[in-house]
């Protein structure tokens, strides 16, 4: 023992002479250490812990090397995983080398968190790649899946990541699983060296408190983070539709992107003007009101608002050449009706912003365009489209043939005067259908909807006023005779969603009483990022536009005056007049005021058209009804009417 402790004072004396590079070697020589060596050591758990122990003094040089490389690595290992391959890395970092620095500096940021947060440098970063690893990979499948990219708003949706992953295709592939065990390997190596930051708990909860500060700047304080961006020449254009978001994308690539657009939410978060009141809302709602209460001829015919999943008219692109069989029963929807084009606030996904404008009448972007209106509300009854049919004697029907818990549907909606809510969950095998739920493809058949809307009319001693969003024709669109052909299953669906359509409309005729349908496409369907017929056709944010126009019609049963359908375009939030000047329903000043920018101001989206000027006045109304006080009227009774704290 006397002969071995002497060596090992020679070894530690000899040490101090080497080179830096020598003592790096030093570590790989240990770890390939003969096993009966180390057996004459240590011994079991206790032997491998006291030797990770020694080795955090011993070879402090190389854990130095460690921790400053870790950084730099993960980095590295996240943009190349969400990218799939090393080389159109290498590419932008030589074409954008001060967007990698930016993201080189932010990654040590926030390692240096997570080092004063455990102490261990190993466990450090281990927590640090499951964090990079599983946002790069999360990006990775999102753009795989609708071709768009990940931002941090989404992560709102993470209560609902069951739901998520039946519209994901998620592939494992090889090349996935060697970044991932190249990560682990760095982590692994980082155990045995076990390097550690020496510092008392104040200091470390210092250096946690340094590091979230200039990360909490970056997202809420412009004077800090534009010369930020600037000085690492970021890209903060103003994305004001996905394509300009994706294209945003590939100038900053992954993690500058996530943190840029994170400053860019906070920027656009709600924030009342100055000039909202009481006072301001009564001058904007003086206008003349028709008082009239009777409906034409006294008659309330049934409403009934399709809102259909994914539907889309992909004939607007004529070199598609699509075939006309799969929309010749739309087109014949339309020649019994009559329809028109709306703008949808949405493309590819976000069904929700859609719901909004129709379930509302308002339109999204007087909320600064957010992802999921819904959560933006207030939690009150809220003066939604649903409680003017309440109050005028109709029953209300909300359906929807998925689960209740995603988009907090179920919990949020019922403040929109919804007198039932009809959900299905395949997930527990839970229903409200009253009528045979088929599925075709992954979802509920269109069809079974069509006929759940029947039997509600035929069950009801009142008129019916019922939204139904669908999701027969949401992706993925891997099934069908060739699970490859996305676009071509894709027109399979769109094709037997017209079917059924058919088979509804026809027995409709045979209802007695008048009925009025409305029926759109939310957004054109999320197709693959890579290999999508959006790629093909070459669009941009600059030539995007056709993606938000969505062919509609009106149909009904009886006599309809289709005279007020406008021949131009108009927002998905217009709609809702439309209906009520079709089936002549009562007015207040909202309403009329609502008509009255339909005239002046037919569009007003900026995902469509950013040049369209913000309006004050559509702005303030649309925050009074459904996140302020409400002092516009209201279909609401006074005694239920209540504000939020």
């Amino acid at each position: 023992m006397n002969k071995k402790t002497n060596v090992n004072v020679s070894v530690s004396d000899e040490k101090d002479k080497k080179t830096f590079i020598k003592d790096i070697n030093d570590p790989i020589e240990a770890a390939i250490e003969p096993v009966s060596e180390k057996k004459e050591h240590f011994s079991g758990f206790k032997g491998f812990k006291q030797k990770r122990e020694d080795n955090t003094d011993k070879y402090h040089k190389f854990n130095s090397f460690l921790m400053l490389i870790f950084p730099i690595f993960i980095c590295f290992m996240a943009e190349i995983n969400q990218g799939k391959y090393i080389k159109p890395f290498l590419v932008f970092a030589a074409d954008r080398p001060t967007v990698i620095l930016f993201d080189i500096l932010l990654t040590a940021v926030v390692f240096a968190f997570f080092l004063g947060l455990f102490k261990k440098g190993w466990i450090a970063m281990l927590a640090h790649s499951i964090l990079y690893m599983a946002l790069s990979t999360t990006e990775l499948f999102k753009y795989g899946t609708n071709g768009n990219h990940l931002i941090l708003s989404d992560m709102k949706l993470l209560r609902s990541v069951k739901s998520l992953t039946s519209f994901a295709y998620i592939k494992i592939t090889p090349r996935l699983l060697i970044y991932y065990a190249i990560v682990l390997l760095f982590v692994i190596v980082a155990m045995y060296f076990n390097p550690k930051l020496k510092a008392t708990p104040m200091r470390r909860v210092a250096i946690c408190c340094g590091c979230l500060l200039p990360f909490a700047a970056l997202v809420v304080l412009p004077a800090f983070y534009n010369p930020v961006y600037k000085t690492f020449k970021v890209d903060t254009t103003s994305a004001t539709n996905a394509f300009k978001l994706n294209e945003k994308f590939d100038n900053n690539r992954f993690l500058a992107f996530l943190v840029q657009t994170a400053s860019e939410s906070y920027s656009n978060r709600i924030v009342v003007p100055e000039d909202y009141s009481e006072e301001y809302i009564d001058e904007i709602m003086d206008i003349p009101v028709d008082t009239d209460e009777d409906f034409n001829g006294g008659k309330k015919p049934n409403v009934i608002v399709i809102m259909s999943e994914s539907y889309a008219d992909f004939r607007a692109f004529d070199q598609l050449s699509i075939d006309k069989k799969y929309y010749q029963k739309f087109d014949n929807a339309i020649s019994e009706g009559q329809g028109g084009i709306a703008i949808t606030p949405t493309y590819a996904s976000w069904t929700v912003r859609s719901e909004f404008e129709l379930l509302f009448g308002l339109p999204v972007r007087g909320l600064n365009t957010p992802n999921m209106p819904q959560r933006e509300l207030a939690d009150r009854a809220q003066p939604a489209l649903a409680q003017y049919y309440k109050a005028w004697g109709y029953n209300t029907v909300y359906v929807h043939p998925f689960q209740s818990t995603f988009y907090s549907r179920a919990r949020i909606y019922g403040h929109f005067g919804f007198e039932k809510m009809i959900f299905h969950d395949d997930s527990t095998q839970t229903t409200d259908f009253t009528v045979p739920v088929e599925h075709f493809g992954t979802y509920v058949d269109d069809s079974t909807v069509f006929n759940q809307i029947i039997a509600e009319i035929k069950s009801s001693k009142k008129p019916v006023y019922l939204h139904t969003t669908t999701m027969q024709n949401h992706q993925p669109y891997n099934q069908g005779e060739d699970p490859d052909d996305e676009f071509g299953n894709y027109l399979t669906w769109i094709s037997h969603t017209n079917d059924g359509l058919e088979e509804f409309l026809s027995e409709l005729k045979d209802i007695k009483e008048p009925t009025l349908v409305f029926f759109v496409g939310d957004h054109f369907p999320s197709l693959r990022g890579e290999t999508s017929v959006y790629n093909q056709l070459g669009l941009t944010g600059m030539n995007c536009d056709t993606l938000y126009q969505q062919k509609y019609f009106f149909w009904s049963n009886y006599d309809a005056d289709f005279s007020y359908i406008p021949e131009n375009e108009v927002s998905f939030f217009y709609i809702p007049y439309v209906i009520l000047n079709i089936i002549d329903a009562p007015r207040d000043a909202f309403i009329e005021k609502m008509n009255e920018y339909m005239e002046t101001l037919p569009v007003y989206s900026n995902e469509y058209n950013s040049e369209i000027p913000r309006n004050e006045e559509l702005d303030i109304l649309t925050l009074d009804r459904v996140v302020m006080e409400e002092y516009s009227p209201s279909p609401i009774p006074e005694e239920e009417l209540t504000t939020q704290d």
